[in-house]
């Protein structure tokens, strides 16, 4: 055993403060050196162990120190543990895997990545994150999918090279915040108002009414009592095409990308060409009005005022087979509905029947309404419909049960739409009814608290209307056509997170004051 010198041990018994920190410096010395020879003979048995030896030998170490040891053993590991693994991960060649990860996290989180350090924002950047985020929201989500289109920055997902250049990434950062402030001035519009209104006088000049409608974003289709198939532009609000040919009023149409399908009380089936004007054929088969009609694939249905449902096969725009005449309704048939499962058809013999589409049977009638029923919608398994008895009804087609009556008009229920949420309808008292959808669905929900809007500007009877997400679009006896704009309405109101787009020069309109954070 090593003896100190005098000199050595002389100087450790100093009393003078630096003596004292030397003394302590110089105990840790010697007990270091001799931890060192006990440490290398140690850890050159530990390297000769398999690794799950050497874990069960820490462990048995572990297990024979003091709290006061292991807890300083744990702030080791922590330490040691911590990777910043956004950062090490592209250095390793997996970027991929970094930008991954970050695509997990929820908007306010990822705002608060990008403020972590440098390298983060950097992935963030460099990988679309936030692009990607959007991307996700409009595939996964139809009200974004459906704004995507309505703003118009549908164009910019899913390409590698867009006109956003290095902006792109600051780009749906902020666009972000103000798909989600669309999203809620939306629903406070649909709910309270206001809403921005805008109105087509269609200056018919003898008989004025716009019995039926249909749009898009670019224009609106009208058929009206003067016999005329009138188009409007949706920016300018003007008159683009007239279209002439029924001797009788225009009471129902349809279109798609290259035709329109008419029907008159002059009992025939015009069929135009959208682009041209061109009358490409006309069907002759009812021997009253052609009330409502309905079209998709290469299947036409029609009914009339004769009480009957013709089905048709559309082989080309100026050839349509009659398949079937369904008979069985006692008054004229006012409107039908069909998918690739039942036909659904409503009459003024207050009753609606559901025929089956492959073989077209008739698989059951419903019952319910105390007068003629008008209008109808159906999609999935529920089929909406209004009648001359002031009130709407909810069906289920498979079972034909009645599972809400919606009162609230006080003469004629018109026309009638729904969607995922909502129902809108119009009546011959010349209001524009919203309804909740989901709460009329929920037997426990009363009565009182289903109509959630009621909308006053037509000054006649409202006989038309569609609707989506943004708005409603109405025709009325007064010869107006009135579309409620309720995503524009936000502008109105001095939103202090004014809505802003890039143009062709990747320009910014406005800034975002709301952050993701709060």
């Amino acid at each position: 055993m090593s003896v100190a010198s005098p000199t050595s041990m002389e100087r450790c018994d100093s009393g003078t403060s630096e003596d004292v920190v030397a003394r302590h410096a110089c105990a840790d010395n010697v007990e270091m050196n001799g931890l060192d020879e006990h440490a290398s003979a140690a850890l050159s048995i530990f390297d000769t162990l398999q690794p799950l030896e050497q874990t069960e030998l820490v462990k048995r170490v572990l297990s024979r120190m003091t709290h006061f040891q292991q807890g300083h053993i744990s702030n080791f590991l922590l330490q040691i543990l911590q990777r910043d693994f956004i950062s090490c991960l592209p250095e390793s060649g997996h970027f991929d895997i970094a930008v991954k990860i970050l695509l997990y996290l929820d908007p306010t989180s990822l705002c608060r990545a990008e403020l972590v350090c440098r390298n983060w924002y950097n992935v963030i950047q460099s990988g679309r994150v936030w692009k990607r985020l959007v991307e996700r929201k409009v595939h996964a989500d139809k009200s974004w999918d459906n704004i995507s289109k309505k703003r118009r920055w549908r164009s910019y997902l899913h390409q590698s090279n867009t006109p956003l250049g290095h902006l792109e990434g600051e780009y749906f950062r902020r666009l972000y915040p103000l798909v989600l402030e669309d999203l809620r001035s939306m629903e406070t519009n649909w709910l309270n108002g206001p809403s921005e209104l805008k109105r087509i006088r269609c200056q018919s000049e003898n008989n004025k009414g716009v019995y039926c409608l249909q749009y898009d974003d670019d224009k609106i289709v009208s058929g009206l009592r003067d016999h005329t198939i009138k188009i409007w532009d949706r920016k300018s609000l003007e008159c683009t095409s007239v279209f002439t040919g029924h001797t009788g009023s225009v009471l129902c149409l349809q279109y798609d990308e290259n035709i329109i399908v008419t029907g008159s009380s002059d009992t025939t089936i015009h069929v135009w060409s959208i682009a041209t004007g061109e009358v490409l054929n006309i069907v002759k088969h009812h021997t009253e009005a052609v009330l409502h009609l309905r079209f998709q694939g290469d299947m036409l249905v029609t009914c009339s005022k004769d009480r009957k449902i013709a089905v048709w096969k559309i082989n080309s725009p100026r050839d349509f087979e009659l398949r079937e005449v369904l008979s069985g309704h006692r008054a004229a048939v006012n409107v039908v509905d069909f998918d690739d499962k039942f036909i659904v058809s409503a009459s003024g013999d207050r009753t609606l029947k559901v025929w089956r589409t492959s073989d077209l049977q008739l698989v059951r009638t419903l019952t319910g309404h105390h007068r003629g029923i008008a209008c109808l919608q159906y999609r999935d398994r529920l089929v909406v419909s209004g009648s001359s008895d002031f009130t709407i009804k909810l069906w289920d087609v498979e079972c034909g049960a009645c599972l809400r009556t919606l009162e609230g008009h006080n003469e004629l229920v018109r026309c009638i739409r729904f969607d995922e949420s909502r129902i809108v309808s119009g009546a011959y008292d010349g209001l524009i009814k919203v309804w909740d959808l989901k709460a009329a669905l929920d037997p426990r929900s009363p009565n009182k608290d289903l109509c959630i809007k009621t909308l006053e500007e037509h000054g006649g009877r409202v006989f038309r209307l569609q609707f989506d997400q943004f708005q409603i679009i109405s025709s009325s006896h007064d010869d107006t056509i009135v579309i409620w704009d309720f995503i524009s309405a936000r502008d109105e109101k001095n939103d202090p997170s004014p809505h802003w787009q890039i143009d062709d020069e990747v320009s910014v309109d406005g800034a975002v004051q709301a952050s993701l954070t709060e």
